[in-house]
C-alpha cells in the first residue's frame, strides 16, 4: 500500500523557525505528519520569507510533482510587510494555487493568522496598517477555503495568540508549544474528516522553554536583522500610512480606513467570482 503523501507550502512558519531539532527545524507539519497515518511521505516546500507569489511560482510546482493526498498552503504574513501589498494580486495568485490543489485531487489545509503588527508589540499607529492588511488577506484565505472545501484552522485570534509560552523570543513565530498546538488543531480537524488515522501529536514540549536572557540575546543578534530584512523595504510606507492613521484619528474617521480596506478585499473576492485574471505575477 503506498504511504499516504503530505506536502507543505508556506513560509517560515512551515519551516519550522521556532522549532528547533538536532537535525535543523521541525515545526507543526512534521509533527502533523508523524499523526497522519501509519506511512507517511511528507515533503516541506516552504521558504522563509516567501510570499505568495514564491508559493505559486517556486513551491507549487514543485509539490504538484510529488502527487500529495494532503497538502498546506499557509502564507501572506510576508506580503503584509512589502511595500507592494496588493490585495488583488495576492487574491489572483492565492485562487490559482488553492484551485491548482484541487484539481490534483489533495485535500487543502489553510490557516488564517494573527497581524504581525499586533505580534511585534508596534504602536497603534503603526499596528493597525498592518493589522488592517492581515485582516484582508485572512478574509481572502477564508474566502476561498470555503470556495474549495479546504480544512481550515483559525488561527487569528484566542487564548493562544497571547499566551506567551507558546510563541518564540521574535515574537511572530510560535515556540514547540506553539507549533504542537498548531499540529494539534490540525490533526483534530482532519480527524473529523477521517483524514487523519494516526495518534494526535503531543502538546508537550520536549525541549525547556528558552530563558528571558537566551530570548533577548537572539533578539539582540539574529532576531533584529530578521526583521529588519522583512521589513526593509515597507518602513518608509509603513511611515506614511502611521501619518495618515494619526490624521484620520484627528479628524475622527479612522473608520474610513477600515472600510476603504474592507472594499478592496470584497473588490478582489468578486473580480476573482467574475472570472476576471487580476495581475498574479
Amino acid at each position: 500500500m503506498s504511504p499516504l503523501r503530505f506536502v507543505a507550502m508556506g513560509d517560515s512558519l512551515t519551516e519550522g523557525i521556532g522549532d528547533p531539532v538536532a537535525e535543523g527545524r521541525r515545526g507543526w507539519a512534521a509533527l502533523l505528519a508523524a499523526g497522519l497515518a501509519a506511512d507517511v511521505a511528507f515533503h516541506n516546500v516552504a521558504v522563509s520569507g516567501a510570499q505568495t507569489r514564491d508559493v505559486l511560482h517556486q513551491q507549487l510546482p514543485a509539490a504538484l510533482e510529488l502527487c500529495p493526498d494532503i497538502i498546506s498552503v499557509i502564507v501572506g504574513v510576508n506580503d503584509t510587510l512589502r511595500c507592494t501589498f496588493d490585495i488583488h494580486a495576492i487574491a489572483a495568485r492565492l485562487d490559482q494555487v488553492y484551485a491548482s490543489c484541487a484539481r490534483q485531487g489533495a485535500l487543502l489545509l489553510t490557516a488564517c493568522l494573527p497581524d504581525p503588527g499586533a505580534m511585534l508589540g508596534l504602536p497603534g499607529a503603526l499596528a493597525r496598517p498592518l493589522a488592517r492588511r492581515q485582516r484582508g488577506v485572512n478574509a481572502v484565505v477564508h474566502a476561498l477555503s470555503e470556495r474549495y472545501g479546504a480544512v481550515h484552522l483559525h488561527a487569528a485570534e484566542g487564548d493562544w495568540v497571547t499566551d506567551r509560552e507558546l510563541w518564540s523570543a521574535d515574537r511572530l513565530h510560535p515556540g514547540e508549544r506553539g507549533h504542537r498546538l498548531l499540529a494539534a488543531r490540525f490533526h483534530a480537524l482532519l480527524a473529523a474528516r477521517g483524514a487523519a488515522a494516526g495518534s494526535p501529536p503531543s502538546r508537550e514540549p520536549q525541549l525547556p522553554q528558552p530563558t528571558r536572557s537566551a530570548s533577548l540575546w537572539w533578539l539582540a543578534t539574529a532576531g533584529t536583522g530578521w526583521v529588519a530584512r522583512r521589513c526593509t523595504d515597507l518602513l518608509p510606507q509603513l511611515l506614511t500610512l502611521a501619518a495618515d492613521e494619526v490624521r484620520h484619528q484627528v479628524r475622527g474617521s479612522s473608520a474610513r480606513l477600515d472600510l476603504i480596506a474592507g472594499h478592496g478585499v470584497a473588490a478582489a473576492l468578486a473580480a476573482l467570482s467574475a472570472g476576471e485574471q487580476p495581475d498574479a505575477a
